[in-house]
């Protein structure tokens, strides 16, 4: 199949006439090695589903949520510790892997939050062994219609925080990083998407962005994703499979389809 140039907001578009398979929230997982361009890729996606939700007709909803301002029944607000937890706190910015993150609230926004797979492991060894903690905090909850919550790992301090991150069962959560379409949350996604690049580009990224003095453990992380995503099949299953190197256009509403 020959590459396609698709705009960030018809996938948007596509993704809200989906049904919600996370209780009532669409989960959509951005995987693909590091350095190949997910972050790019989700942060767009999250900027045109916010376009979207937010030009929705007054008093309406996506197929499958409930109308704005409305929760399930028994269910806390957006933005609020399920019941019997401490009070959720936002947390100042700080860098972490990958660059700046917001206060307050998952990266992305309300609309469309987006939580990256890199605050939840608990170091470099928890590579793909964090999932517990991901689907305990964050996808159990929304399954239920409550509000997720995370502490973010700091990668300089080598600790979790001690504030919780909200993540609020929005209509949609991009959930970006390694393994995050794995096969084990896939009856759950709305929409898989697979970013890939050359590997010498990726490399190339990550140490731009991690720095040499890393070189070590990026070369253990990138052995340790080849072979998750060859026993995987990530890409295979994935319904996007889109080119992390390619700039279809200078504004960034674009991107390139593989398949």
């Amino acid at each position: 199949m020959p590459p396609v140039v698709e705009s960030y907001a018809g996938l948007a578009a596509e993704i809200l006439r989906r049904p919600a398979r996370l209780g009532r929230t669409r989960l959509v997982a951005v995987d693909g090695p590091s350095g190949a361009g997910k972050t790019v890729f989700a942060g767009r996606l999250a900027a045109a589903l916010g376009t979207a939700l937010g030009t929705a007709p007054p008093g309406t909803a996506p197929p499958g949520t409930a109308p704005p301002g409305t929760a399930p029944p028994g269910t806390a607000p957006p933005g609020t510790a399920p019941p019997g937890t401490a009070p959720l706190r936002t947390v100042p910015s700080g860098t972490v892997r990958g660059g700046t993150v917001p206060s307050g609230t998952a990266r992305g926004g309300p609309e469309t939050p987006v939580v990256n797979t890199d605050d939840l492991l608990d170091g470099w060894a928890d590579q793909f062994t964090f999932w517990h903690r991901l689907d305990e905090w964050v996808l159990a909850p929304l399954r239920a219609g409550l509000p997720g919550r995370y502490r973010r790992y700091d990668w300089t301090r080598g600790r979790f925080g001690d504030d919780w991150i909200v993540v609020p069962p929005a209509p949609v959560l991009v959930l970006e990083g390694v393994s995050s379409a794995r096969s084990a949350v896939a009856a759950e996604l709305t929409l898989g998407v697979f970013v890939t690049a050359p590997a010498e580009l990726c490399r190339a990224r990550t140490l731009a962005r991690d720095g040499a003095a890393l070189l070590p453990q990026l070369d253990t992380w990138r052995r340790g994703e080849r072979a998750h995503f060859a026993a995987d099949r990530t890409a295979e299953r994935a319904e996007r499979v889109v080119d992390g190197a390619a700039v279809p256009d200078p504004d960034g509403t674009a991107f390139v389809r593989i398949r």
